[in-house]
């Protein structure tokens, strides 16, 4: 696990490039805070930070090919690296090293663009090869590992995190307000721009191509279904747990120690379970709070009991947590005001000191059909075949205007289509309107549920419950839980491996019926039932409890609402939102009258960011 950064133009100056290469990978060290190194020549510079976790002495990068034509910079694991190898060999290709990076180098030279495709693994990488004045990069196919760039001026600017461009001479650092009224609706922008303007993400299962200052954007693979409903429930029990072990398996392969984080749920149980298998002590890391309500803990140690394996725990102040957001955001890049983020950085910096890897839970929700709003989508998707548009529609026009009653939701809901109906459009704020009185000025009139309507259309033809899998594994999955996963793991140089995430995990999920994934009433169908032969039926069927923290009570404390009152009356509060509004929905919270709390955080969370990245450097 590292982090890289680099630039390319038509022709700049070695000894400048040199000097900025430096500073641009600085800011990226805590990514690789065991090793450093750098190309360059007049065309291009490359960093790189190295977190040593395999072939610990002959891993180092950049790394180039027997003649020096090809050099590269890469983060992340492949884990088919010695099938690969193999095939390479056999091809007459020699190798200097024993690490996974120069696969990559030799794949190319094999393979060309055909490379990230053969690829099992996590991986953001950039090559150079100047035979053909080239730079190729790509990105896993989930968009684990993050990768940016920027390519404005004549200057084509990429990295591991945005914050590395910022020593460039090149790099224009601008807020990108347009996208303000999207990040304060939804938590992330849900396509390829950033919170910079002019940044762009490099989408998960992409590949591009630069030269010569043209720069060419492409998928290599596509998330598509293709259900097989010969196979009864049992059997997928049977392939999840076969698939799931072997992935596993492939997910601990380092030269250091590799541990697991471990909350109340199935997804990281499961991990912990199969872990102990091979590594009966195996250490596992939980996170929580001194308010019992809110804390995950006693689940996570009764279960770690259990099966015996050691449970390291930390719990997490009130001050702690409030203290560490300005550090967070600086982190994240991005402005994100997910409050799981917190207590996920305290449980990595905590893991940090017993070992180098830990293995996750994340991606099993968005692959199996973990999520109750799967759950949702049945319901709707029934109530459209039973019902005719024009009725549905008639229903939720006489619902909108009738006073509050049980089911008026749902009536109003099911008249839209699904992409307007999308829940994840309207994460923080139900309506634009109700949103946009926080704003010192309008910006756009489209509607947060827009900008998911791509990603509907690309996946037409799917049940709902399916689309909305397949939306969120593109949007909510890659902006959200893989960025914080990777932000707050590598914020403390700690690599994260996800074992759901894994290209053979989701062939096999894409293959699942989606009666076995999710129903009216039950999420991760088939997944549980596999659990269910392995752990205890508490943990196996315990509810999505999604990283819970006690900030809604803390924002009534005092000393925590005059932390968030200074800030919402600050000059960067008055420069983008409407002051007197943002006061009376942080005074209604404090005072019981409504439920704030998520609202609160955003804007906080944007005004912390915004004060790191464009006022106080």
């Amino acid at each position: 696990m590292c982090g890289f950064v680099g630039f390319a133009s038509a022709k700049h100056n070695a000894e400048e490039a040199k000097k900025t290469i430096k500073q641009m990978a600085d800011l990226i060290a805590h990514r690789g805070p065991d090793g450093e190194g750098f190309y360059v020549d007049e065309q291009v510079a490359l960093g790189h930070r190295r977190l040593s976790i395999i072939d610990l002495e002959g891993g180092s990068q950049p790394m180039f090919n027997e003649d020096g034509s090809i050099v590269i910079v890469f983060n992340g694991e492949i884990y088919n690296f010695m099938e690969l190898r193999a095939q390479l060999e056999a091809a007459g290709h020699t190798f200097a090293t024993h690490s996974d990076t120069e696969v990559l180098i030799h794949g190319y030279e094999e393979w060309g663009s055909g490379l990230p495709a053969k690829l099992r693994g996590m991986f953001a990488f950039i090559l150079w090869d100047k035979a053909n004045e080239t730079l190729f990069g790509a990105r896993d196919i989930f968009g684990i590992k993050p990768y940016y760039y920027y390519n404005e001026g004549g200057h084509f600017i990429f990295g591991s995190e945005i914050k590395g461009f910022l020593p460039h001479p090149g790099f224009k650092k601008e807020l990108n307000e347009e996208r303000l009224p999207e990040y304060l609706s939804i938590e992330y922008i849900p396509n390829e721009e950033t919170m910079f303007k002019g940044v762009y993400k490099l989408p998960g299962a992409h590949m591009f191509t630069w030269k010569k200052g043209e720069l060419k954007v492409e998928r290599y693979y596509d998330i598509r279904y293709h259900v097989d409903e010969t196979k009864s429930l049992e059997d997928w029990e049977k392939a999840i747990t076969e698939t799931f072990a072997e992935s596993v398996k492939v997910h601990q392969i380092a030269d250091v120690e590799v541990g697991c984080f471990l909350s109340s749920g199935v997804d990281s149980s499961f991990v912990v379970n199969e872990v102990s298998k091979g590594t009966p002590k195996v250490k596992s890391f939980s996170v929580g709070y001194e308010e019992e309500k809110y804390s995950e803990l006693p689940y996570a140690q009764a279960f770690s009991k259990e099966i015996g394996v050691p449970s390291i725990a930390n719990k997490v102040s009130a001050d702690e947590f409030f203290e560490a957001n300005k550090t967070i955001q600086w982190y994240l890049d991005e402005p994100m005001p997910n409050p799981s983020e917190v207590p996920l950085y305290f449980l990595t910096k905590n893991a940090a000191r017993y070992v180098k890897v830990v293995l996750s839970g994340e991606g099993a929700d968005e692959l199996f059909g973990g999520y109750p709003l799967y759950c949702a989508a049945h319901h709707f998707e029934e109530y459209e075949h039973k019902t005719p548009r024009f009725v549905r529609k008639a229903a939720g026009a006489v619902a909108g205007v009738l006073p509050d009653f049980k089911g008026k939701n749902f009536l109003m809901r099911g008249a839209k289509e699904p992409w307007q109906r999308c829940m994840r459009a309207n994460y923080v704020f139900a309506t634009p309107a109700e949103r946009d009185k926080y704003l010192k000025k309008q910006y756009h009139k489209k509607t947060p549920e827009e900008f998911f309507k791509p990603y509907f259309d690309a996946s037409a033809g799917l049940d709902e419950p399916t689309q909305l899998q397949w939306v969120d594994i593109h949007t909510w999955m890659l902006y959200d839980i893989l960025l914080k996963a990777d932000r707050m793991s590598m914020a403390n140089s700690l690599e994260l491996r996800v074992p759901f995430l894994d290209k053979e995990m989701l062939e096999l999920a894409l293959s699942i019926p989606a009666r076995y994934r999710s129903s009216k009433t039950e999420t991760k169908i088939a997944l549980r039932r596999a659990a269910l032969k392995q752990l205890p039926e508490s943990v196996a069927k315990r509810k999505k409890l999604g990283f819970p923290v006690p900030l809604n009570d803390w924002l009534r404390q005092d000393k925590y609402y005059q932390m968030v009152r200074e800030k919402f009356e600050g000059e960067v509060a008055e420069k983008f939102f409407n002051v007197p509004e943002l006061l009376r929905l942080l005074n209604e919270h404090k005072s019981g009258k409504n439920g704030g709390m998520t609202q609160i955080w955003s804007f906080y969370s944007f005004i912390l960011w915004y004060e790191q990245f464009f006022v106080l450097r």
